[in-house]
């Protein structure tokens, strides 16, 4: 392995062993903070038996968390970027470390309100400060993908294991121990983050607009909110309002950054095709990994009858082909063009989608198994393409930001996939269970049954024993309906994505061709020069605007070289009818990801 600042064919630096270990510090955190996100679940029975939370105060308990962190993801990642990412990561894990306790020893369930919504603040420094720092940390393309299928490893591990894990813990111990799993990495990664993770800021930055971040806020807030009601409630006034008032804020917002020289969110950045195309992406992607999820995870318990353990253990496969693919990704794309890969990718997903309509047998299991595995396999390189472009596109100095909206679109799909994908599959129960529902079950116990599964379950275990078995068939047989069409949806939309993403994205080179092209130019010509000599003389001089291993032309102020060159005002973004042809990794020096203009660390 080079060292630090080895060169690599005049175009880029190579990652020494102090990056890869700064790397392997992050991923700890990213696991952790994903573990932290899907073991409260198994707590609430718990937590609900000693604190006695209201229906109303364990909803807020189980949401707030994910409230909070959509809500702040590009604030933080925007903050980052003024105050230095290192030091907002290192700041947020103390915060994280410190609300865990407080959590953990909650007493009421207004404190656990409290100090999980203090939680979602200081979680959403996590992502997108260490997703931005990889970009600083890794200039070679070939690096810098291996870096983030290390890095959506590290989520996928977490999600899988903090079930596991959170179930032996509230084996032995009370509900409040699932919050300390936090406290030995966040305590590493305070020791090791100063000594292994370079520090970037952009020195050129205004302050944070406070009135931009609390628009934001209340956009994201409002609208998320009103998502998962449609999910868990349906339809009413207050969703209606909820949403319009979201947007409308959001218009506000929008109108703002237009008007800001120093904007939060560069709105003329989605003008940038790749990084349209491979938002979108990312965000169906997560709506369809979420949606399918919610049913299966259901269907492994309330149909099958498997312990939430057993469950769990079942899951891992899944967990398995994510974590593998997002680790073969990085060498594919170096051979492949990301339109091909993401194409590819979402077509084996909408295959492992096509055949988990085939449940509803006595193979259900293996069935349940082999399709999550292929629906993970084929998602896992779409979402490390997609990060790579996305992030990508915005220039260094705003790779905070783009960290944060990437988060946010994919918090984003996941409420999408909760509340469309869940309202179909609950319509289709409600209506296949009144349609099968036997005779002679009371009104309130068919009512029970008819609102969700689990309440079909528990009111089956009351009845007579031929009553409560009439029920449940029905009941589970409605369900199995209800997943066989929800996948079949999902799997039309991957179909839909992959065709769109790979015309959009068809130019992007892979990044064994952005590397050459970043290594070959002469030494000491830019890459504004390189791209002014193929496009032609321009009319104003350009600047680039990195888009995963390509580059877009756009129109500015050519600055001076890199490590001296100002940050790109929104002004200074491209507009819709100007764009040079592609020039595959040539933004900054190896495309590199930040490492201009900041120290490192």
């Amino acid at each position: 392995m080079s060292g630090p600042g080895q060169p690599v064919r005049e175009g880029a630096t190579r990652a020494g062993r102090r990056e890869w270990i700064g790397l392997a510090v992050l991923a700890l955190a990213c696991l952790l903070y994903a573990m932290d996100l899907t073991v409260l679940h198994l707590a609430v029975p718990a937590l609900s038996e000693e604190l006695k939370p209201s229906s109303a105060q364990l909803l807020w308990i189980t949401d707030i968390y994910g409230f909070m962190v959509a809500g702040f993801l590009v604030t933080m990642g925007t903050l980052g970027d003024r105050i230095g990412r290192r030091r907002l990561l290192l700041t947020g894990a103390a915060a994280f470390g410190m609300v865990s306790v407080v959590a953990a020893f909650s007493t009421t369930p207004e404190m656990l309100i409290l100090s999980r919504a203090l939680l979602g603040v200081a979680g959403a420094t996590l992502a997108p400060s260490t997703l931005s720092l990889i970009f600083s940390m890794f200039h070679d393309p070939r690096q810098r993908t291996t870096a983030i299928g290390v890095w959506i490893t590290s989520f996928s591990a977490g999600g899988a294991i903090g079930p596991v894990v959170g179930g032996v813990l509230l084996e032995h111990f009370w509900w409040g121990s699932v919050f300390l799993l936090t406290l030995p990495v966040m305590a590493l990664l305070l020791v090791l983050g100063p000594r292994v993770l370079p520090e970037y800021r952009d020195p050129r930055a205004e302050r944070l607009d406070l009135l931009s971040a609390a628009l934001l806020l209340l956009t994201v807030l409002t609208v998320i909110f009103g998502i998962k009601e449609i999910a868990q409630d349906g339809f009413s006034p207050l969703v209606v309002a909820s949403i319009l008032a979201g947007v409308a804020v959001g218009v506000v917002f929008v109108r703002r950054q237009f008007r800001l020289a120093d904007p939060m969110i560069d709105p003329r950045l989605f003008r940038v095709p790749a990084f349209n195309a491979s938002l979108a992406t990312n965000l169906l992607g997560i709506f369809i990994a979420v949606g399918y999820f919610l049913f299966v995870a259901q269907y492994l318990q309330l149909v099958l009858g498997l312990s939430p353990l057993q469950a769990g253990l079942w899951s891992l496969p899944s967990a398995g082909g994510l974590i593998l693919g997002s680790n073969l990704a990085p060498q594919i794309l170096r051979r492949v063009r990301p339109a091909y890969v993401i194409g590819a990718g979402l077509a084996m997903a909408a295959a492992g989608l096509v055949l988990l309509t085939q449940v509803g047998g006595p193979a259900d299991l293996a069935i349940l198994v082999v399709a999550s595995c292929v629906i993970s396999l084929g998602l896992a390189p779409v979402f490390t393409a997609t990060t790579y472009l996305i992030v990508g596109s915005a220039p260094p100095e705003r790779a905070g930001a783009a960290s944060g909206i990437s988060e946010t679109g994919s918090e984003l799909g996941g409420a999408l996939g909760i509340a469309i994908l869940g309202s179909i599959g609950v319509a289709i129960y409600r209506g296949g269970l009144a349609e099968r529902l036997p005779a002679g079950v009371p009104s309130q116990a068919s009512a029970a049954a008819r609102d969700t599964l689990g309440g079909a379950v528990g009111v089956a275990q009351q009845l007579p024993a031929r009553a409560g078995a009439a029920l449940l068939a029905a009941a589970r047989e409605s369900f199995t309906t209800g997943l066989q069409v929800t996948a079949g949806i999902s799997a039309v939309v991957a179909v839909g994505i992959a065709v769109v993403a790979t015309v959009m994205l068809r130019g992007v080179p892979t990044t064994a061709e952005a590397a050459e092209a970043g290594a070959g130019r002469p030494a000491g010509t830019s890459a504004a020069e390189v791209e002014s000599r193929r496009a032609g003389p321009p009319e104003e001089p350009v600047q680039l605007i990195r888009s995963g291993g390509g580059c877009v032309a756009c129109p500015g102020e050519q600055g001076p070289s890199a490590g001296q060159r100002p940050r790109v005002r929104r002004d200074r973004l491209p507009s819709a009818g100007r764009r040079g042809p592609s020039v595959p990794g040539a933004g900054r020096r190896g495309g590199g990801g930040g490492g201009t203009g900041g120290s490192r660390g």
